[in-house]
């Protein structure tokens, strides 16, 4: 039975884009708005894709990069 990968405590700080969207594996997704930061739970290894919404209005995301969680900082 393989085990359970570790779970992570990490933040990310949007200080580029109006929004970012933060698109986990698993499908759920966290909004951050431009000079925010937000803390999450990943699992070591789990993908990160970060979507950036210039028109909240739209449904217009533009892929910004896909990051490993292990490439975030540490909350």
């Amino acid at each position: 039975m393989p085990t359970t990968p570790e779970k992570l405590r990490k933040q990310y700080v949007n200080t580029d884009y109006p929004n970012v969207v933060l698109r986990f594996e698993d499908g759920h997704e966290i909004v951050v708005k431009r000079g925010v930061g937000k803390s999450f739970d990943v699992y070591a290894g789990e993908h990160v894709k970060l979507l950036a919404v210039f028109d909240p209005d739209a449904r217009e995301r533009e892929l910004v990069a896909t990051k490993k969680a292990e490439e975030f900082d540490d909350a």
